[in-house]
């Protein structure tokens, strides 16, 4: 692997390397205003969040790395300790990216790239009406990290009132997945969508902790054919089929696989593994299981 002391690089190819590996990384569309009163909107990657009660979202408008200046942002959050973070969605990308321009100092991003302001409930600054998620929040905090261009400020935001699109939400009142459509910011011109195919559940482990990866049998753990993210999947159960079940999987659903392939033991565990990795990629992991343990038996 290339290995890379941060100190002995430049502020650009540093700042591409950290944003061209750690993503995708949800923005924050940050609605401020300045001293006087006038709008202002602009996209921040550097955005999460930290907490739940209290909520609490960071965001960081760094200084920038070709003249070390801050931000328009920046500057408001001192001046107006207030924001509304508006969540980006695929609908709203090309608008966004718009607002990124570098525009003067009381140009009005929201004119500029044709969003509507919405005036808030708790705080001054407007929402953006295309936006399907909004957060009205209070700046309890700015923590200046350095002095040199590339440096961040985390603006550490607490919501006072936030808002979500009515048809995000299920019957049980959780915003649905495949409807909200996020993006999520990579490296360079890159982007990413949270929509289709690239959505993907993983079962997070019980009250019970899974059984751990050296639990699992010697010819799992070294299967040529299994994957990481299948021993983790298997690993993650606390306890494995009994023999009983094993036997009866094994009559029922792999005696065709059995008989053709009896005086092959290589191609039979083989075939066994593939067939359990199936039903891995389809989140049958007691099944796959039971074809695993049936080689043994």
């Amino acid at each position: 692997m290339a290995s890379f002391n941060p100190d002995n690089l430049p502020t650009g190819q540093l700042h591409g390397l950290l944003l061209g590996a750690i993503g995708p990384r949800p923005i924050a569309f940050a609605s401020t205003i300045d001293a006087q009163g006038r709008p202002n909107l602009a996209p921040f990657s550097f955005f999460n969040v930290f907490s739940a009660r209290p909520p609490i979202l960071i965001f960081s408008p760094a200084r920038r790395g070709r003249d070390n200046t801050t931000k328009h942002t920046f500057d408001n959050v001192i001046a107006h300790p207030e924001v509304v973070i508006n969540i980006v969605n695929y609908n709203m990308v090309q608008q966004m990216s718009l607002a990124s321009s570098d525009f003067d100092a009381g140009i009005s991003e929201f004119d500029k790239a044709g969003f509507t302001p919405l005036a808030s409930l708790a705080v001054k600054p407007f929402r953006v009406k295309e936006s399907p998620a909004q957060f009205e929040c209070k700046v309890n905090e700015v923590v200046e990290l350095g002095n040199n261009g590339g440096a961040g400020n985390l603006v550490i935001c607490q919501v006072v009132q936030f808002h979500i699109d009515d048809a995000l939400l299920d019957s049980d009142g959780r915003i649905d997945q495949t409807k909200i459509d996020t993006i999520g910011r990579m490296g360079g011109e890159w982007y990413t969508r949270a929509n289709g195919s690239a959505l993907f559940e993983v079962a997070k482990p019980g009250a019970m902790p899974g059984m751990g990866f050296e639990l699992l049998p010697t010819d799992i753990r070294q299967s040529h054919i299994l994957s990481g993210n299948d021993l983790g999947q298997l690993a993650n159960i606390h306890s494995v089929p009994d023999e009983t079940a094993v036997n009866e999987y094994r009559l029922t659903e792999l005696s065709e696989l059995f008989i053709t392939l009896e005086h092959d033991a290589e191609a039979l565990e083989d075939a066994l593994h593939r067939k359990a990795k199936a039903h891995l990629s389809n989140g049958l992991v007691r099944e796959a299981w039971l074809t695993l343990l049936s080689f043994n038996n």
